[in-house]
Order: structure tokens, then sequence, then C-alpha cells
């Protein structure tokens, strides 16, 4: 489905040029777009997505990635689209030895050209407590299994796929487009798409907008909700990883202080657990997406959403009691790493943990890094920022929003059933294929 998708994405940006009175009419015509794949190309695109599983991308760390297999994946995808890196008007480059950016010529440079992305490598995988093997690309139940099926090589071989195949049947795009294919999006990007963005600002780039992995189409998301949803993704939330740090002077277990470092760092974490950052309900894309989604609803659910006006305080107490939704409507903290103690006997003169955070959208690092201090209010525990930045802005979705109405579109045409589409932001580790839309300069 994220194969069909991409074709008519790409067809659909094909067909329509500035003008926004051809608009409609263009959008309507589908003539071009091809009805099915044969069998022999479905199969092809089943085995090229099983063979990109199975090797091994992982990021470990800022300081570790398997470089072997990020490699092997660059001659891979040489190897299963032949007929990309052979196309006069496709140019590709490698940026920071893995990463890849292919640039597709269109054949009216007055159009602004707008930007594809997905990433290659995955996060590790325990060799522990697989019914599949992670990195098997197994097809089980009509379901392929292994790191990078949802985040996100399916993305990958998708943009790819399509491409190749929209080109056997002689596509050429009237607007030129890029395709950035990131290495270490698991470990913030610095090598990849961080590089990418800075060659393509240095040759004066100006995007019309860009489409990265975002959400899905989903049955049965909310209660009573009979007909499926289609969520783009117009924001994402922002990242902080915080470590806090308690010293103390070293001592025995047989005579222990009143405190020590762990006791003072878990009571910090405590504090944090205990008082969440603030529900911002009605400051994101979480109320309009209830909005959107309210006529779908029989009554009283309805009447609730339509009228949030007198029942926000009601849905925003409802929202914080699953862990989804609440996470939907706040910046999240979430423990991830403890560090303390080398000796049974020996009461440790350090202790540290590192805290990740990702930013609702109403908020900045500063705010929630002030937030933070504030709740834990203990002079002892010191705190270093390791990583963090800022939510993105809201892309626009109003009829001059070319990507979105892009988007738009294409869902409908892919999903011909009825369905409802609704907009909210996504979270940092988001996939698709319901895809998000950012758009220039915003992202």
């Amino acid at each position: 489905m994220a194969l069909w998708y991409l074709c008519v994405l790409l067809l659909n940006v094909a067909t329509i040029s500035r003008s926004q009175v051809l608009w409609n009419t263009q959008l309507r015509d589908t003539s071009r777009i091809p009805s099915n794949f044969s069998r022999q190309e479905r199969m092809a695109t089943i085995e090229a997505l099983k063979g990109a599983i199975q090797i091994p991308t992982v990021s470990f760390s800022h300081e570790k990635s398997n470089t072997t297999a990020l490699a092997e994946f660059g001659e891979y995808i040489q190897r299963v689209f032949p007929t990309v890196f052979h196309t006069s008007f496709i140019k590709h480059e490698v940026v920071g030895n893995y990463s890849h950016l292919f640039t597709v010529q269109g054949s009216d440079p007055s159009l602004q050209p707008y930007l594809l992305l997905a990433h290659i490598d995955v996060v590790p995988a325990p060799e522990e407590g697989w019914e599949v093997p992670p990195f098997s690309g197994q097809e089980r139940d009509g379901f392929i299994y292994g790191r990078g099926t949802l985040d996100n090589k399916n993305s990958v071989m998708a943009i790819l796929q399509a491409l190749e195949l929209l080109l056997l049947r002689n596509y050429t795009p009237q607007r030129s487009f890029f395709i950035a294919l990131g290495h270490d999006e698991e470990i913030s990007g610095t090598d990849g798409a961080q590089k990418i963005s800075a060659l393509l600002q240095s040759r004066g780039v100006r995007l019309a907008f860009a489409v990265d992995e975002g959400s899905f189409v989903v049955d049965n998301f909310l209660p009573s909700l009979k007909k499926p949803i289609a969520i783009i993704a117009v924001s994402e939330k922002g990242a902080m990883d915080l470590m806090l740090r308690v010293n103390m002077t070293p001592g025995h277990s047989s005579a222990p202080p009143k405190e020590t470092t762990i006791s003072i760092l878990s009571a910090a974490i405590n504090q944090l657990q205990q008082n969440p950052m603030p529900n911002m309900f009605g400051r994101g894309q979480v109320k309009t997406m209830l909005q959107q989604l309210a006529g779908e609803f029989s009554s009283p659910i309805n009447i609730v959403l339509r009228n949030l006006w007198l029942f926000q305080p009601f849905v925003s107490r409802f929202l914080e009691k699953n862990p989804i939704t609440n996470a939907m409507i706040r910046t999240t903290v979430a423990p991830t790493v403890f560090q303390a103690g080398i000796k049974v006997n020996v009461i440790p003169p350090v202790a540290q943990a590192i805290i990740n955070f990702r930013i609702h959208p109403a908020q900045t690092v500063h705010e929630v890094l002030e937030l933070t201090k504030n709740i834990v209010a203990d002079d002892r525990v010191q705190f270093h920022v390791l990583r963090a930045f800022d939510p993105s802005p809201v892309s626009p979705t109003d009829d001059q929003a070319l990507g979105y109405q892009l988007l738009r579109h294409t869902i409908h045409a892919v999903f011909p059933e009825e369905l409802v589409l609704a907009t909210r932001t996504a979270d940092t580790t988001s996939t698709s294929p319901g895809a998000s839309i950012c758009s220039i300069p915003s992202c």
C-alpha cells in the first residue's frame, strides 16, 4: 500500500502547476496513474523489502553504527533499483559516507521543488524475546517482520520502488524533487539529514514542502468510530535528553549516611514522575483533530466534540487516562538510563540518570528545562543537556498549502473507500505511511 501511495503522490505532483485555478481539474485527472502492478512487480517489491530488512543497519549510539551494513545497503539499492541509478535526469550523491541524496530533475524549472525523506538505519535489537528474528525479513500471515518494516525501511523502499516502476512506465516529472535517505536518524541525524540539509542550503535550494515519515491510516482508532482514519502529521514534537547527576563523598555501606547519591537522584526522578508537565490540550493539534472527527461520531460524543468550548476540561481529563492520548497533550518525561555503584559495600560517589523528554509544540526546550529544575527543587542535583531541539512549527493545511493538498488528494485516491482525514502532531519516532507534511522554511 505504501508503494501505491508513493506512486500516486509522485504523479499527482507532476500534474499540478503553480496555478491555483487549475488545481481541481488537474487533481481529478488520474489517467496517468497506473491502475495496477503486475504479479511479477508485486513479488519483486515484497522481496526487495525483505532483502532490505535483512541488512542490519543498526545505529547503536552516537559513537557506533554498523558501517559495514550501511555500506552494504547502499550497494543493495543500486542492484534493486537500476533504473533509478541510470536515468539521465536523476543525480545520485552519497552524503556523510552512507546517506543518499537523489536529485530528480523536472521539466519545468520554474516550479519550486519538494523533498521526500526517509532513513535507512534502525535501532538495536536484543537477541532474546523475538518470535521472529529481527533481521530475518520473514513473511508470516501476510506480514513482513523485522527491524525497519515500520521504521523506516518501508518508506525507503516504497519511495525508490515507486520511482523505479514509474520510470519503467516512461514517467517524467514536471516538478523537480529530492529524495533524502539518512543513515543516522536514530541517533539525531547529524551526519546524514543535517549534512544533506546544509548541502541543499549551500546550493540555494528553496523547497515548497517536505514529506517525512508520519502517521497511519487506522481502523478502530477511537471507540464508536466506524470509518478508517487517515492521519497527517503537520507538526512534530521536540526532544531533550537531560542528564541528572548527583556527587557526594564516597562511603562504606557499614555506616551509610542518611541520604546517598542514589536516594537523592531517585527522589528527583520520583518528583518528575509524580508531577507531570502541564496538560496542553487546546494548544495543539489534538483539539483540531477531535473537532475534525466530531461529525463521524453519534450522540452524545459528537455533541461533546463540537462544543469543546464547554466540555474541554472533561475531554482533557479523559485523554490523560490513556498513555497514548496523554502523550499527545503534554510533554512526556521518561527516565531511560540510571547509572550508579561499582561494588555492593561501597556508597557510590556519583549517581546519574538520563531523562528523555518529548516536548509538546506549545512549549520550548528552555521552558521544559526550567520547569524540570523547579519540580526537582534540589540544589544537589546537577542538570546537563545532552541533546535538545524545539518542536517544529505547525505546517499550513489551508487551500493554498500545496503539500497538504497533495497528500489529501493522494490519500483519497489510494483509499477510494470512505474514510476520515485528520491532522495531528507527530512524535519524533512516528512512522509512515500516513506521512507528515512540513512547510519550508518552517521545517
